[in-house]
């Protein structure tokens, strides 16, 4: 039963956050919802998940991020939970080669159980650790290239990019999802999203909508 936070919002989105144990995943949904970084941050343990509100063009979104387990022993309870999801942040920490190695892995994960039409950024973590750096930015700008994903550099240590990554993610499922609402109307039938959530849209909002470019910060 939708509670009244449910209520309030115009849309509710489902993310998740994914990749290899240790990137940094906890802290950036941390930093992200409660402004928080924790230095004895513990390995998440199956799945768990924050919310917060964001406004995007007067509309108000509920977006409910899902951290997942990177650790291989919880892969067979975490996999469901891309059900829904209409995004994904796939990170991997600069510092560590074969987080970034993996993400082929990830991205063949989130490639068969997740929407197809799932917006996903690359993050590239930890960003403040230069100095230990193990991955170029240009690395990862050309995977994200080559995979058709969007990309950037974050610190949840220092706060760097953290908003704008989730924000960027979040915006690009409002215009996607709109721009299906919009079509729908037109088609005269109603959109609903997988998490069971009726979209209505007023006849005010009937304008093309164009996609947001990818950030390379």
């Amino acid at each position: 039963m939708a509670d009244a936070f449910d209520e309030e919002c115009d849309y509710l989105f489902k993310c998740v956050l994914i990749g290899d144990s240790g990137v940094g995943k906890s802290n950036l949904l941390s930093r992200f919802s409660k402004d928080e970084f924790r230095l004895d941050s513990k390995p998440t343990i199956g799945v768990e998940f924050a919310c917060r509100k964001i406004k995007i063009k007067h509309k108000l979104i509920k977006a409910q991020i899902w951290d997942t387990a990177g650790q291989e022993r919880f892969r067979a309870i975490t996999s469901s939970y891309y059900r829904g999801a209409l995004g994904a942040m796939l990170v991997y920490d600069i510092t560590r080669r074969a987080t970034f190695v993996n993400l082929r892995k990830w991205l063949h994960e989130l490639r068969e159980f997740g929407n197809e039409d799932l917006v996903v950024i690359l993050v590239g973590n930890k960003s403040d650790l230069g100095q230990s750096r193990e991955v170029e930015k240009e690395e990862g700008k050309l995977f994200a290239e080559t995979q058709g994903l969007c990309f950037m550099e974050t610190s949840a240590f220092k706060n760097l990019n953290v908003e704008e990554a989730f924000l960027q993610m979040i915006t690009k499922i409002y215009e996607i999802t709109r721009q299906k609402t919009l079509e729908a109307k037109m088609n005269g039938t109603k959109l609903s999203l997988a998490n069971g959530k009726e979209i209505h849209i007023c006849d005010d909002e009937v304008t093309a909508t164009k996609h947001a470019n990818c950030c390379t910060n």
